[in-house]
């Protein structure tokens, strides 16, 4: 849910720790801090974020250094909460990612042994428990209490005296960077691309020691063999582009990343075990959980298999299936309902896959197959170009289960998505950005997209949203359409287009304002909605892809106009690795 970031190397490490953690504020950013290690450890840390003119920070010298971009977890955003923290004397620093479910405990023994914690985290407890551990080996003092915490973790220590920095995980992703006489670590690679493209992912368990010689890992206490690979993510790609928010360049960059996806699937094999299976569960949160309710009736059309689909931090409370493969979306490949739902379903022999946009992430170690997406770096918060290439992945299994029903559909639909990048809706925003509250309403596949549309418009402009299946309208909601409670309607063709056409007039009864999303040249709805947005020319597939489009601009323009902070909505985090 946090960034951390470390580096040992030939420069100095307090911009290059800045620069890092800018990068990484998308997982988390109402407070930041770094420690620099020179003869004694020197940390400066802050409520806020790393703004543009954030100058570095003075008196940090030295060239191996840790830093931390929090996202709140234990204790409000304050000074004395944010990382790194220390022990009592000083001497060690640690930043931290994860959650320590046990620190309650830890933190009443160690008061009760004298030490004298200053914050109200739970990450304070690793370096006071370090200093009790700690005989001038930080390595060994690490190994030694990692069996003391329950939970999960990404750690980063550094300890006066030593030149070295110690990493370690447990359910939190962790990636080390292979310079040129430079050595990073990080929650993921953007901060790393700048220096390398030669990366190692480590895994469960693994214990790493950077220093200016290289790096070695350990796990349960023995040397291990984590090979180098090669990340082909540009540094330009983590960067706008010369747009005005990263969520704006990622939609843009929908076309290309559908397109890349749809493209390197075909070049691979679909595994044999996938294609005679009798049932599909789905399970996913957020984002990725809608992508599974569009794939939920895809599926039992195309493939006439059962599907079910279920909420990925619902799912150990329900009874698994027993013969099911068990589908497991999540973007980053480190969501810890989604991971947790996978381990669920192994321990009842499900076969499993993972469909993830992250090479090496801690599901595709879990899954025992796994289907990318291609979308490249995501930066900002709301999730786009990752939902059009989990539905790329999902579009992609279908037509390989059902025989290629969907073949064609998937080679015409990358001209729709380049024709929505260009649709006016200005008529649109000016009627949601006075909204207090707004309704999504759609059928079938269609209300999947109306739960991702309230989503996204939730997420980022602060307006509440609700997604809804139109014929639900009635039971309930209806007593809350009034003039100030928009309705964004989508509408295409199909079999549910007579009976939302009904429903869209029912809720302009009530007063509603009503933007119609439909295709183009649809006389009936441009007659009967106060706003029409026409869709281009398409097919199913088509419509799905060009809706997705519409609804994420939608949002972002309004959010725009709100003047919001596009890329980083308050309290929200971009990969959330705590259940």
């Amino acid at each position: 849910m946090c960034g951390i970031f470390g580096y040992i190397g030939k420069a100095g490490a307090a911009p290059i720790l800045l620069k890092g953690l800018k990068r990484l504020e998308y997982r988390g950013y109402d407070s930041y801090g770094i420690a620099v290690l020179n003869q004694e450890i020197r940390i400066t840390k802050h409520v806020g974020r790393i703004g543009k003119n954030t100058p570095y920070p003075r008196g940090l010298s030295g060239k191996i250094g840790i830093g931390h971009t929090r996202w709140a977890t234990h204790g409000a955003p304050s000074d004395r909460n944010a990382h790194p923290h220390t022990d009592c004397g000083e001497k060690i620093a640690v930043v931290h990612n994860g959650i320590i479910e046990n620190y309650a405990m830890l933190r009443r023994e160690l008061q009760a042994r004298g030490h004298n914690l200053r914050s109200e985290t739970d990450t304070e407890v690793i370096p006071h428990l370090l200093e009790e551990h700690y005989q001038g080996d930080l390595l060994s003092a690490v190994e030694e209490i990692l069996p003391m915490l329950e939970g999960s973790y990404a750690i980063l220590a550094l300890a006066c005296g030593e030149n070295r920095i110690i990493a370690a995980r447990k359910s939190s992703p962790l990636v080390l960077g292979l310079g040129d006489r430079e050595f990073l670590v990080a929650s993921d690679m953007t901060p790393v691309l700048e220096y390398t493209e030669r990366v190692v992912i480590l895994e469960d368990g693994d214990v790493a020691v950077l220093s200016p010689q290289g790096v070695c890992i350990r796990n349960q206490g023995s040397p291990v063999e984590r090979p180098p690979q090669i990340i082909d993510w540009s540094l330009e790609e983590v960067r706008k582009g010369g747009f005005a928010h990263y969520m704006q360049k990622e939609i843009f960059e929908q076309p290309q990343a559908y397109s890349d996806t749809i493209r390197a699937l075909r070049k691979e094999e679909i595994p044999p075990a996938l294609l005679g299976i009798r049932g599909i569960t789905i399970v996913a949160c957020g984002t990725s959980f809608h992508a599974g309710v569009l794939a939920r009736y895809l599926v039992e059309e195309y493939c006439r298999i059962p599907a079910r689909l279920e909420l990925a931090s619902e799912f150990k409370y329900f009874t698994p299936p027993l013969s099911d493969l068990v589908v497991g979306i999540t973007q980053s490949g480190e969501t810890a309902d989604t991971l947790a739902a996978i381990k669920a379903a192994k321990m009842f022999n499900c076969p499993t896959l993972a469909i993830t946009n992250v090479l090496g992430s801690s599901v595709t170690r879990l899954a025992d197959h796994t289907l990318y997406m291609r979308a490249g770096p995501e930066i900002s918060v709301a999730a786009t170009k990752s939902f059009i290439a989990e539905l790329a992945v999902l579009f992609h299994l279908i037509d390989a289960i059902s025989g290629g029903s969907l073949t064609d559909s998937l080679d015409k639909a990358i001209r729709s998505t380049e024709d929505a990048l260009m649709l006016d809706l200005s008529e649109a925003v000016e009627v949601c950005q006075n909204a207090r509250s707004m309704f999504f309403v759609g059928r079938g596949p269609f209300y999947a997209l109306a739960l991702e549309g309230a989503l996204k418009m939730k997420e980022i402009s602060y307006i509440h949203a609700e997604g809804y299946a139109a014929g639900e309208i009635k039971h309930g909601p209806f007593a809350l359409l009034s003039e100030e409670t928009p309705v964004v309607a989508l509408c295409p063709p199909g079999r549910a287009y007579p009976v939302m056409i009904s429903n869209i007039k029912e809720m302009k009864a009530r007063g509603a304002p009503m933007i119609a999303i439909g295709e183009a040249g649809d006389a009936d709805l441009r007659e009967i909605a106060d706003v029409f947005v026409p869709l281009p020319a398409g097919d199913r597939i088509g419509m799905i892809l060009a809706t997705t489009i519409v609804l994420q601009l939608l949002a972002y323009h309004t959010a725009e106009a709100l003047g919001r902070d596009v890329d980083r909505p308050r309290n929200l985090a971009k990969s959330v690795t705590v259940e």
